[in-house]
């Protein structure tokens, strides 16, 4: 933030102070950035057919256990037929919580591209929510020989057995994709390395 410059800034709202958000706060307030705090519910259209749907925080539902990664901002970004579900470092009671809020309406989650929760952490990306979200592709953004070990060899294996392509940051780097429209849409994922 103090060297990029930014219009707009999205961020879930915070339901506790740190040292973090107050340095946020007085950047933000420095440089006169606009701030949209969103929660559950909420939509923001950003052109014709092109918006945000904000899935999670619940502030009626707040968890109370890791509440930092637990009450992660998590959108879904559509335009037209296609769309990205981005879950932050949500783990499996939040995923269980957002499941349960949607099951009337599970089209809600469902998304073409799923970026993949807490850097492929064993606590995210569960076998109910991964087949809810029912991804074409998962992108995981971690870095390369991380002292976590992410992304964890289960979620790797899960994402494989439900047939899911993976794009990592530390193997694939930098990664981007390109939707066009033909006769139905067509997808390209752009790493560093090549065109796929």
């Amino acid at each position: 933030m103090k060297n990029i410059k930014i219009k707009n800034i999205i961020i879930g709202k915070q339901y506790e102070s740190s040292e973090n958000y107050q340095k946020f706060l007085k950047i933000v307030n420095g440089k006169k950035i606009n701030v949209y705090v969103v929660q559950k519910g909420e939509r923001i259209n950003i052109e014709k057919d092109l918006y945000i749907d904000i899935l999670w925080p619940n502030e009626k539902d707040m968890i109370v256990d890791n509440w930092i990664n637990n009450n992660s901002l998590v959108f879904k970004l559509v335009y037209k037929d296609f769309s990205i579900m981005f879950t932050g470092d949500i783990e499996e009671e939040a995923e269980k919580a957002i499941l349960e809020q949607y099951s009337n309406n599970i089209n809600k989650l469902q998304a073409n591209v799923l970026k993949i929760a807490h850097h492929g952490s064993k606590t995210s990306t569960t076998e109910d929510f991964l087949k809810t979200v029912s991804p074409k592709i998962a992108l995981i953004g971690v870095g390369k020989n991380n002292n976590f070990g992410h992304p964890n060899e289960q979620v790797i294996e899960r994402l494989k057995k439900n047939g899911v392509i993976v794009y990592r940051t530390d193997t694939d780097g930098e990664i981007s994709i390109l939707w066009i429209k033909m006769y139905k849409f067509h997808y390209f994922v752009n790493t560093r390395k090549q065109w796929r």
